[in-house]
């Protein structure tokens, strides 16, 4: 491929490769020559020019496939229109020569088309360059045209389209002729044909002026034509035709009408054009207005789908702001379109009617409009309605008979705009609070109106309307439902309205579970039984009623088990009371009885059973196996009264079918969901009756089940055509599907659904019709219940079904087989059952094979399918082995296209199902067959499906495949230049199989090996190949092909060409490229985001719509959110900018924080609050270079190039979250950005906008975008809350924001505030008052105040005010309340110990609430410990509730509880600790709140006043320890760290009280079971803090037990005392029993986890890096508190080894080992032997740990010094004094003072000092001996190398202090011999004149240190000194001169020197203890 890479075409290479690869060679050179040309030098092209032209245009008549010829085509028109133009001519001439040729085979036709291609590039690149040729080119290629096959047509015309492109108006002349020969082809028996006119005609309109005014009729009536009998291309393109064309005849080009004098024509006139195709079709205008009522036939659905495809073109072209202000004329128009008697023959064609109405709507509106314009569309279309409602009214009221036909035809008008309204409420979400508010609209009143039309359709949508404002809006969800209540109670009498109003009612509460503040428990119950208990009364009423009772049943059943636990037992009574109890009654209930009370008894049995539904669906919790008994009563009676309907049917008429229909849709549905168990007994009756529905036994029409599509596979669709649902219109897309009243689902076909779940993706539910929905439910159950084992006679009883049935319905009949079949398949080979004995096999195979041949393509691959799930349950080789065998045989006979596609698919599914290893024995007959097969040209459709299968044979093979990639490689790439891009299936499946080959050879394509090389780049090619096709399917799998490669090999990806061309198909019309380009995008930017990026901005935008300004690629993304609605594309588009954000976020934070920024800004026009930043006057400068900015957009060009809408809340709460995002992104990559003095494009430097962003978000009309806002405010507080102001020392940056805090968080506080955002607000204001930004109380009042009266709510208790939300709402609300208090009481006690605030600031705001605070907090925790008890325990709760939840919201209350109990126990603590466990003993009795009788949630033991404070204490004691140690047990992952620290420092601050501390000591278990707790705790938590924080709980509890300890002893006997403490005689702890053993268990635990070494089982291998600070002061604090454990011991039970190892490196470790070496055990008799041993063998361990020889280079030898030194100078000489131990501790000392870092010698000189003055001579002398005539040496050697720093000076200072003491120790005798040593050493230490001025500091400071010491020496001993100095001359010659230079020098510095005492530098790591 390489050799192809060169300017001119290598013709030697191409020479000597074979000729099937030669193709490939010449694709890939052009592919080259396309990208080298552009950026070639234009010199080098001209001298090349006459050479490349010959090379060109000589491929011309090579016969080059379709993508070659388009490049060829491209790159001759390039190098025209860059080198010289001389030839250019000539080769026009020689391509019109070869278009006019006579020669018609089918070989020479490439060619021809190849001159077209290049005669149409030609005029696209140069167009009016080539001057007057056009006029014969278009002649001559229109005579071509006539003659032209389907694919030389298609060629021609789309080569016309680039020609008039080229020429614009130059082309004038041309243009009558053009239209007069394309437009009859619009009609064209290929689509290919069809879709090119249509493309060519778009062209055309652009400069023929005739086209949109004269001709503008018939182009419309052409359109309608070609729109019948149209596949989904072809619509997309005539519908872009059609709107465009209507489009500019109202609103003209502005060039052409400057041009000519041209007639507009009127909106009305378009609009009738347009409704004309819709309602009349293609039949052209009718010349009478009598045939229209008539109603003579109806209109084919493809060119009604089509012209709704076309009026959303037409409004699109014309823009949003056209819409906006033509909103009502358009809105009035298309619902006078579904009103029309045409548009409504039968009632599935006003289904599909309303549902091309609805698409128009949803797609402008909820596309175009921007939120404000959408709120002024919800007003038009309110006045619609109260417009149609008089109608109505008046109709009814009025005696006219023709009342009838208008009320029919308003209710599919009423469903349109309902629906509409609904979907625009729910889209808008909160922010359509005005529009429902204002007055003048009475949205409501207007909606609720429509619940007493006479029609069920109206009635169910007004209803469908309600649950979406509800859903919307919240707040409104309670009113609406009492008001409907209200109404059912008052209007009892009219049937409408107690249908009406109760599926209102029955949606509102299916709305429900989206709300998730829910209602309160609602009183719909209490309605449901009135009307099932009045039913009877009134028969006018009894059916309605009936209907109503069961619907609102059913729907309080979707509010899941915590309510209806408590209504079960009477709803059971009531489901056994509907149906007869015996056979006896039934035949007696036959006896009775007429028409009219059996329908009314049929829908009231079929409304309990959709009850039962759901019940069974929604409360799966409750349905215990006594529940399931008690429902199988009713559901075993209705089952045998199936079998007596058809009687009862004959005798009362016809009319009861529907009802009976719909109870057997209700059994079905309910035993679908039940296990199939529980029925077995009545599996034959069962099986019989759903055989018998769907083989359409008693059924004349012919329904076919819709489940076939989706219990076939996914990736068929490509067969199926049913890719369509994955398209922008698959709403009206789904009317044109073949099976039965496909995409004709609307709610009055079963009005339950009401209140069920919305599948996914779907607007509305949409139910099938009654007799569709039966049939899929009997599928659908068959297969549940078809386990085990399958019957023969059953399966034989099909095939004769089959063969009995004739044409239509037999095709109906096999479909619904088939899909029980597949269904039944799918179920055994979930369950893992088998198919049976060998003749069920047979029959089945038979069956299915059968069907293989069928012509319809839908049922032969239901038949795949059903061969490969077979193949799947019996799983055995032989069986597979016939089935293949069979497929092999029949593909290699057959010749006919239907059983060729039919086998060979079924030999793709039996690979797809049996897996690669199942079936690798077939697998190179497969491939041969398929791959023989893939290259038939007759056959289009073979050739798709054999590549089908080819590709799940390649999938399911993996890695067996590998010896097959190249051949089916290169037949891909062969079959990719050659197959006409007309026929888009054969490339899409081409795009799968190389999908799967790419997979297959997966990460071998990074290898750099030939074949590897060449299978890579034929991948590439076959890749670029598919990017340039028409069809967007085949561009979609073209970039998931080049995901695939890139993620196996992405230095081969070129992403520089594959980024701008994601970025243009971002804009695409099609949603399946759409996804692929996003999906796409998203793995990029996972690795290279930043070049991901810098591509995007590169691309060159002119050519098309997109408008990637300098916001990037994210702006573009950002903007997509707005429009998208498809969940997939938005799921992928938060990924792909969340991965974006991440990392780029941080280098380019300025550009992110705009980007959030205008996103949000822009929404910002409904704010709650009128701002109230601190900055007025800079806002309103804002403002007006805001209107500036406005003013000139709106002057300037048409704005059609912005996008014309705001951010949508959805992208703007999106945005919030980003927001978050960047902050803890900024966080975590560099804490600099949190400092404003390091001045970078820092985030602190953003802070203004931040703040300002967080406001806007919080202060929105959109709850979600509050919720956001808050969160982004909270994080901004807390992150910021402690960077100072540099200009104000001691402020912090965020104090100057303390306006716009408050000002974000007071509407946050107003009672009609939704709960959760009021939880959240006090969250925040918890977080900013404790923050401490603001220190002054009164700046601080606006939040607290806040707080202050949300806590006034909470006392208010429980039915202060209405409720709108259900109580768990409000315990939410309370305790997030309480929790707010908790923190900031917690917050105040940290604080009030530092110096931040002035001492009781806060505290003054918290001191006058904490009396009723208190008592809550004890109530919440209270209620938490009863939540916390385990299931069994469940019958201790109190049975109507806790202070703060009801029994009904148990569930929901517990996660409440759980977010905020940690909090309140720290504030309990706090508080109980502060009082002393005193407080609140009077107040206790009444408790401030309940949600019911005061005091009896608190004291479930009776009354509370006889409690004395004892009890109290206990009781409070127990309560906090309960609720901490059942936390700290088992802590649940998910909990936040916060929460286990603030359960410590409750524990720490409790046991700071006195009161708790006797309490924990007076039971030493409960102090062992807090310690184990503790223990495992650390075992699961690792974080420094918690740790630190378990070890001072810890502490605290070792303490109390010392204090009690104490206190007994001061009580008891003194001669106890000895056996008081742990261990007792023996010594011996018992682990569980002793506290000291607990202790020693966690707390070695810590020091082994920090200092593994310790762990002397394996000892470690490498030297550790020192610890870090945090674990160093960890490791201090739990050696201090291990030394205080053996005061709780007995003597006996002191275990001290656990000194032994312990790490020297603090000081708390040294006076632990003080501590316990001076213990009293030393003295005591019975223990003073093992206590010896002990010591002895901790001071040896000291040294084997720090060696005396170098292998410990880094080891702290100060610290092991002072720890040796401590053994010495505390234990006794016949501990320390062996003579191995003495060696050890000398050769130490020694090191240290040969050390060469001066600060160990000084401190060895200090601790040497310690030893040698240690009272105990027998201990000091030996060391002295040992170690003084060293320490002389080193300090004679000072003389010649002087100290040089202040530290080395220091050492030899402190060395001769150590000389002078011993001086001093000596005895009188011997003073002068010491004297000998200290005087001569320090008079060498003196300087003479010369060298004193030229000295260091260091060494004058020696020099003047010895002559201080020797004058203060010489008075001490002064005959001893005489004698020294006598004896030396030369010293005292020294001496004296030193004394005289130093009186020379001036009197004030003699003073000086004099007053200061003796210079002693104070050591630079000062310990925090002293030792001696």
């Amino acid at each position: 491929m390489e050799l192809a890479h060169s300017l001119l075409l290598n013709e030697e290479a191409l020479a000597q490769i074979t000729e099937a690869k030669r193709p490939v060679f010449i694709f890939e050179w052009l592919r080259f020559l396309d990208k080298v040309l552009v950026a070639a030098n234009k010199v080098d092209v001209k001298e090349k020019q006459k050479k490349l032209v010959e090379q060109l245009t000589g491929l011309i008549s090579s016969a080059p496939g379709p993508p070659t010829r388009k490049l060829l085509a491209k790159n001759l028109a390039t190098l025209y229109s860059i080198g010289d133009t001389f030839t250019v001519f000539q080769t026009l001439d020689k391509c019109n020569d070869i278009i006019k040729s006579k020669d018609d085979t089918s070989a020479y036709l490439p060619t021809k088309l190849a001159a077209v291609a290049c005669v149409g590039a030609f005029y696209e690149r140069m167009g009016r360059m080539l001057g007057s040729s056009f006029p014969d080119t278009i002649n001559n290629m229109l005579k071509a045209l006539k003659s032209a096959e389907s694919q030389g047509r298609s060629e021609i015309l789309l080569s016309l389209q680039k020609v008039l492109n080229g020429l614009g108006g130059a082309a004038a002349s041309c243009h009558r002729d053009i239209y007069k020969n394309a437009r009859s082809l619009l009609t064209d028996r290929s689509m290919a044909v069809r879709c090119a006119v249509a493309k060519c005609l778009l062209e055309l309109q652009n400069e023929a002026v005739f086209m949109w005014t004269t001709e503008l009729e018939n182009v419309a009536t052409l359109c309608f034509k070609a729109l019948e009998g149209s596949n989904y291309g072809v619509r997309v393109a005539v519908s872009k035709l059609l709107g465009t064309v209507m489009a500019t005849a109202l609103i003209p080009k502005q060039a052409a009408v400057m041009r000519q004098n041209v007639k507009r024509a009127t909106l009305e006139e378009v609009l009738e054009l347009m409704a004309t195709g819709f309602l009349r079709g293609g039949s052209g205008f009718l010349k009478s207005g009598g045939e229209m009522l008539k109603g003579g036939g109806s209109v084919s659905r493809e060119v009604r789908v089509g012209v709704t495809q076309a009026y959303v073109v037409f409004v699109t072209t014309l823009g949003g702001q056209w819409l906006e202000r033509n909103f009502a004329t358009f809105l009035s128009h298309v619902l006078d379109l579904v009103g029309h008697p045409r548009a409504t023959q039968t009632h599935v064609e006003a289904v599909y009617s309303r549902r091309c109405v609805s698409f128009m709507l949803r797609s402008t509106l909820g596309g175009l409009l921007g939120e404000k314009a959408q709120m002024a569309a919800g007003k038009d279309i309110c006045l619609a309605l109260s417009k149609q409602m008089r109608a109505v009214v008046n109709d009814t009221s009025g005696e006219n008979k023709a009342g009838t036909a208008d009320v029919s035809a308003t209710q599919h008008v009423m469903v349109c705009a309902l629906k509409e309204l609904g979907s625009l409420v729910q889209s808008l979400s909160a922010t359509a609070s005005p529009l429902i508010q204002e007055p003048s609209i009475g949205l409501l009143e207007t909606v609720s109106s429509v619940l007493l039309h006479p029609s069920m359709a109206a009635r169910l949508a007004a209803a469908w309307c309600l649950r979406c404002v509800a859903v919307a809006l919240p707040y409104q969800l309670t009113p609406l439902l009492e008001r409907c209540a209200e109404r059912i109670n008052n209007l009892k009498s009219s049937p409408e309205a107690v249908s009406g109003y109760s599926f209102a009612m029955a949606a509102l509460l299916g709305g429900v579970h989206q709300c998730p503040l829910g209602v309160p428990q609602s009183k719909g119950k209490v309605i449901a039984e009135d009307l099932l208990r009045t039913a009877a009364q009134n028969s006018r009423l009894s059916l309605q009623r009936t209907q109503a009772g069961w619907l609102l049943l059913g729907a309080l059943m979707t509010l899941g088990p915590s309510l209806v636990r408590y209504h079960l037992p009477k709803m059971l009574l009531l489901w056994r009371n509907v149906f007869p109890r015996s056979q006896k009654e039934m035949e007696a209930e036959k006896a009775r009885g007429d028409s009219f009370t059996w329908q009314v008894t049929l829908e009231g049995r079929a409304g309990a059973l959709c009850a039962m539904r759901s019940f069974v669906a929604h409360c799966p919790e409750l349905l215990t196996e006594d529940v399931i008994r008690r429902l199988m009563t009713p559901i075993e009676c209705a089952m045998t009264m199936m079998s007596h309907v058809p009687s009862i049917i004959k005798v009362h008429g016809s009319h009861l079918k529907a009802s009976a229909a719909m109870v057997r849709l209700r059994l079905y549905d309910i035993l679908a969901l039940l296990p199939p168990k529980t029925y077995e007994g009545s599996f034959n009756a069962l099986l019989r009756e759903l055989v018998t529905e769907f083989t359409l036994t008693d059924n004349s029409a012919n329904t076919t089940t819709s489940l076939l599509r989706s219990l076939c596979h996914y990736d068929d669709s490509v067969l199926m055509g049913s890719w369509l649902q994955e398209t922008d219109h698959k709403s009206i897309e789904d009317q044109l599907q073949p099976n039965s009243a496909s995409g004709s689902g609307a709610l009055e076909h079963d009005p339950s659904s009401i209140y069920l779940r919305v599948p996914v993706g779907e607007a509305m539910p949409g139910p099938l019709p009654l007799g569709v929905s039966v049939i899929d439910a009997s599928v659908a159950l068959f297969g549940v219940v078809l386990i085990n084992p399958v019957r023969l006679q059953m399966l034989d009883h099909f095939a004769e079904c089959i063969k009995q049935a004739k044409g239509v319905r037999q095709q109906a009949v096999q479909l619904n087989i088939f899909t029980a079949v597949l269904s039944a398949l799918k179920g055994l080979a979930e369950n893992k059952s088998t198919l049976g004995p060998e003749e069920v096999r047979k029959s089945a195979l038979a069956l299915v094979m059968g069907a293989l041949d069928n012509p319809n393509p839908i049922l032969r691959c239901a038949a795949g399918e059903a061969l490969g799930r077979m193949a799947q349950v019996v799983g055995e080789a032989t069986f597979i082995a016939r089935m293949a065998q069979y497929s092999f045989d029949k593909l290699k006979s057959a010749r006919d296209v239907v059983s060729r596609t039919g086998h060979s698919l079924a030999l793709g599914c039996l690979h797809r199902y049996v897996g690669g290893i199942g079936s690798g024995q077939h697998l190179k007959t497969s491939v041969s067959i398929l791959l023989a097969l893939a290259q038939d040209g007759t056959s289009h459709e073979v050739q798709t499906w054999a590549l089908h299968s080819l590709a799940l044979i390649v999938d399911s093979s993996g890695p067996m495949y590998r010896g097959y990639v190249e051949p089916t490689l290169s037949l891909v790439l062969t079959l990719l230049l050659t197959v006409p891009p007309s026929h888009t299936e054969v490339h899409q499946c081409l795009g799968r199989c190389l999908g799967a080959l790419i997979t297959t050879v997966g990460p071998e394509l990074q290898g750099n090996g030939a074949t590897i090389s060449t299978i890579r780049s034929s991948c590439l090619v076959g890749c670029a190949i598919m990017q340039d096709h028409s069809d967007s399917l085949v561009q979609a799998a073209a970039i998931s092909c080049l995901q695939q490669l890139h993620m196996f090999a992405p230095r081969h990806v070129n992403l520089s060409s594959l980024v701008p061309c994601l970025c243009v198909h971002l804009c695409s019309s099609h949603l399946l490229l759409r996804r692929a380009s996003v999906a796409c995008l998203r793995q990029l930017v996972q690795r290279e985001a930043a070049e991901v990026c810098e591509y995007a901005m590169s691309l060159d935008s002119t050519h098309i719509n997109l408008n990637i300004t300098e916001t990037g690629l994210e702006g573009v993304l950002f903007g997509m959110l707005d429009r998208e609605t498809d969940r997939k594309l938005c799921h992928d588009i938060h990924d792909t900018l969340g991965h974006m954000l991440s990392s780029l976020a941080v280098d380019k934070l300025s550009h992110w924080l705009k980007l959030c920024k205008d996103v949000l800004a822009a929404g910002g026009s409904g704010a709650v609050v009128p701002v109230d930043l601190g900055k007025e006057d800079e806002d309103s400068e804002k403002q007006d270079e805001i209107d500036d900015d406005i003013m000139f957009t709106a002057l300037g060009e048409d704005n059609n190039s912005k996008p014309s809408v705001a951010p949508r809340w959805v992208t703007r709460v999106f945005a919030a979250d980003c927001l978050c995002r960047i902050i803890l992104l900024c966080e975590n990559a560099d804490r600099t950005h949190f400092d404003l003095a390091a001045a970078r494009d820092l985030l602190v430097l953003h802070l203004s906008d931040l703040i300002r962003m967080a406001f806007m978000a919080a202060t929105d009309n959109s709850n979600q975008l509050r919720m956001a806002g808050l969160q982004a405010l909270e994080d901004i507080i807390k992150k910021f809350a402690s960077v100072p102001e540099p200009e104000f020392p001691g402020h912090v940056i965020l104090e100057q924001y303390q306006a716009n805090v408050g000002a974000a968080l007071r509407p946050a506080f107003s009672p009609d505030t939704p709960s959760d955002i009021t939880a959240k607000a006090c969250q925040v204001c918890s977080t900013w008052i404790g923050s401490g930004v603001v220190s002054d109380l009164n700046d601080l009042r606006r939040v607290h105040n806040l707080l202050v009266s949300s806590l006034d709510k909470v006392q208010a208790g429980k039915g202060s005010c209405s409720q709108l939300y259900s109580e768990s709402a409000t315990t939410m609300e309370k305790l997030s309340v309480l929790k707010a208090w908790a923190e900031v009481t917690t917050h105040t006690h940290t604080h009030t110990r530092s110096d931040v605030l002035p001492p009781d600031s806060l505290i003054l705001l918290v001191q006058p609430e904490l009396p009723s605070l208190s008592r809550l907090w004890l109530a919440v925790l209270r209620d938490y410990a009863l939540l916390t008890l385990p299931a069994e325990f469940s019958s201790q709760l109190p049975p109507d509730g806790g202070a703060f939840y009801t029994p009904e919201t148990i569930d929901t209350a517990r996660l409440h509880y759980r977010a905020s109990w940690a909090p309140v126990l720290h504030a309990v603590a706090l508080w109980l600790s502060s009082t002393g466990f005193r407080a609140g003993e009077g107040d206790e009795e009444a408790p401030a709140v309940s949600m019911q009788a005061p005091g009896a949630t608190i004291y479930p033991q009776g009354n509370p006043v006889a409690q004395s404070t004892e009890e109290l204490v206990k009781d409070r004691m127990h309560l906090m320890l309960g609720v901490s140690i059942e936390f700290l047990c088992f802590p649940r992952p998910e909990e936040p760290i916060e929460h286990v620290m603030s359960c410590l420092q409750a524990l720490f601050t409790l046991l700071n009280s006195p009161c708790a501390r006797t309490h924990i000591a007076d039971d030493q278990l409960l102090g062992v079971e807090l310690l184990n707790v503790l223990h495992r705790l650390l075992l699961t938590r690792d974080p420094p803090d918690v740790q630190l924080q378990v070890t001072t709980v810890v502490q605290e509890t070792i303490r109390a037990t010392q204090e009690h300890r104490r206190l007994l002893e001061d009580g008891g006997e003194k001669e106890s005392t000895f056996t008081l403490g742990e261990g007792g005689e023996t010594g011996e702890l018992l682990p569980g029993k002793s506290l000291v053993f607990a202790a020693m268990e966690l707390l070695v635990f810590v020091l082994v986890r920090h200092l593994p070494q310790l762990n002397t089982s394996h000892l470690p291998l490498r030297p550790r890096p020192p610890l870090p600070e945090e674990s160093c002061r960890l490791v201090a604090h739990t050696v201090s508190i291990l030394a205080e454990l053996p005061s709780l011991c007995s003597p006996q039970g002191n275990l001290i080894q656990c000194v032994n190892g312990i790490s020297l490196l603090l000081s708390a470790a040294l006076q632990g080992i003080k501590t316990i070496i001076t213990s009293p055990l030393a003295r005591s008799e019975k223990t003073r032997t093992q206590w010896t041993v002990l010591v002895r063998s901790s001071l040896a361990s000291l040294m084997c740990v720090y060696p005396a020889d170098d292998s410990r280079p880094n080891m702290d030898e100060v610290s092991m010094l002072t720890a040796i030194t401590l053994f010495l100078l505390s234990g006794s000489s016949e501990v320390i004094g062996v003579t191995v131990l003495q060696q050890g501790c000398m050769d130490r000392y020694r090191n240290a003072l040969n050390s060469p870092d001066p600060w160990v010698q000084a401190r060895c000189y200090q601790l040497l000092l310690s030893v040698f003055q240690h009272p105990s001579r027998a201990l000091s002398t030996p060391y002295i001996h040992a170690l003084a005539p060293l320490m002389v040496e080193k300090l004679k050697g000072a003389e010649r190398s002087r100290p040089g720093t202040a530290m080395e000076l220091q050492a030899v200072q402190e060395g001769i202090r150590v000389l002078e003491n011993l001086v001093g120790m000596g005895e009188e005798q011997n003073r002068v011999q010491l004297l000998a040593l200290l005087v001569p050493t320090l008079v060498s230490y003196l300087l003479d004149d010369n060298a004193f001025s030229s000295a260091s500091p260091a060494s004058k400071g020696l020099h003047e240190f010895a002559l201080h010491n020797l004058m203060r020496i010489g008075p001490l001993y002064p005959a001893a000194f005489k004698t020294v100095i006598g004896a030396a001359p030369e010293l005292k010659i020294r001496l004296e001169s030193a004394i005289r230079a130093n009186q020379a020098s001036s009197k004030a510095k003699a003073a000086a020197l004099l007053a200061q005492p003796a210079v002693q530098a104070a050591p630079t790591i000062k310990l925090k203890t002293s030792f001696f």
